[in-house]
């Protein structure tokens, strides 16, 4: 990664770091210590069904390559000490940009999943003649802090909305402002900027997929996930894997209707009820700032009203939602995180856990509620995990969440 000259300071030949080309049984190992955490070698092998002498092989060649590193060592009740075998953390970075609706956030993750840096750029909303520049001047600011690690880094991930040039009345907007998104490639345009591999996920997919590697997906394996960003969205795990469906829009949540419409008056959807914009406006009318929706003022004595108004609407809507969905999907549990006071997402899913309450449950299985782990980091981080497992994770166990004794 250079910084002289003329070239955007993430700029290199796409290809030329070779710490991110992996062999396939390598990168069996190294799944097997990211989901299960430090192993000695003969777990590794009882988990990836590898020979003692081909896990041997493989995690000195890692060690060598500054991938994996060894642990001190750990006493059983019997046999021989063993040595556990850990991701060294200095080994890789990966970069996640998050473009919301709200605000940019651009952070580095390290191989071992930590975040070593962050940087956020708020806006009202996301105009791209001031958006980019404010990404060139985070990635410089990225690259200096890495220094010489910054030529570890094997790749970009992208987690932004789908339709980022929709909803403008919302945002309040000027039309010109959001219309310009449509013409837009993101994907293209960070990989011109950086020179690096970029992945790219609806960004409360790519939030899913934080929660699924680094969460509660540690220990389901079937969940919807909702996220209560700026729009209420969500993301969907099948079976352990992060499943986009044929458009990458799987788990849109937001667009559920809430009622009947009509030829004159489309349904309203479950955004206009649930999202964290329709909180902000009640603060902002209360006089208070919008931001203040995201954090713990609207936990205050003063702005509390406001923000029961808000639930007493949100969470029946999110019931319902949650209702329907496992009645078709047959769900284990559903995930409620937000980038809100965590306080505030504990009452969204204790109000949510008492409408369901009053449902008829008959004929499916009612699903557990559970609190997400990462909060308002997950959509930036989601995007630093994508290139961490296209570069590191089987290429065909992507987001693969196994059982105790499963084979790779």
């Amino acid at each position: 990664m250079e910084t002289t000259g003329t070239r955007s300071p993430l700029k290199r030949t796409v290809g030329s770091n070779q710490v991110g080309m992996r062999q396939f049984n390598e990168r069996i190992v190294l799944q097997a210590i990211r989901l299960h955490g430090p192993l000695p070698k003969a777990d590794v092998g009882r988990l990836t069904r590898l020979s003692m002498q081909t896990v041997s092989m493989i995690v000195e060649r890692l060690i060598d390559d500054g991938l994996l590193e060894k642990q001190a060592r750990v006493r059983g009740r019997i046999g021989q000490p063993s040595v556990p075998i850990a991701l060294r953390a200095e080994g890789a970075y990966t970069i996640g940009i998050k473009v919301g609706r709200r605000s940019l956030d651009v952070l580095a993750m390290d191989f071992a999943g930590h975040v070593v840096c962050r940087d956020v750029f708020e806006y009202a909303y996301p105009d791209p003649r001031t958006l980019f520049p404010a990404l060139e001047s985070k990635l410089a600011r990225v690259n200096q802090t890495l220094g010489a690690k910054a030529g570890k880094v094997v790749g970009v991930g992208v987690a932004a909305p789908l339709w980022l040039g929709g909803w403008r009345d919302f945002l309040g907007a000027p039309p010109e402002a959001l219309e310009a998104w449509n013409e837009i490639d993101l994907r293209s345009r960070v990989a011109t900027m950086t020179g690096l591999p970029v992945e790219f996920a609806k960004d409360t997919t790519a939030a899913c997929a934080a929660e699924l590697v680094m969460g509660q997906g540690r220990g389901i394996h079937n969940f919807l996930y909702l996220f209560v960003g700026t729009f209420i969205g969500g993301g969907l795990v099948i079976d352990g894997r992060l499943h986009g469906g044929p458009h990458d829009n799987a788990g849109a949540v937001g667009s559920i209707p809430l009622r009947d419409g009509s030829a004159r008056k489309p349904a309203r959807q479950l955004l206009h009820a649930a999202s964290g914009f329709v909180l902000e406006q009640l603060l902002s009318d209360a006089g208070a700032p919008a931001a203040a929706a995201h954090d713990h003022r609207a936990l205050s004595p003063e702005l509390w009203r406001q923000t029961e108004q808000w639930l007493d609407t949100a969470c029946p809507a999110i019931a319902n939602a949650l209702t329907n969905a496992a009645a078709l999907l047959d769900l284990e549990a559903v995930v409620i995180d937000g980038e809100f006071d965590r306080q505030l997402v504990r009452e969204i899913i204790r109000r949510t856990e008492r409408v369901l309450d009053r449902f008829e449950w008959e004929g499916m299985v009612r699903p557990q509620l559970l609190e997400g782990t990462i909060g308002a980091d997950a959509r930036a981080m989601g995007g630093a995990i994508l290139p961490l497992y296209a570069h590191f994770a089987p290429v065909h166990e992507l987001f693969l969440k196994p059982a105790v004794d499963a084979d790779y």
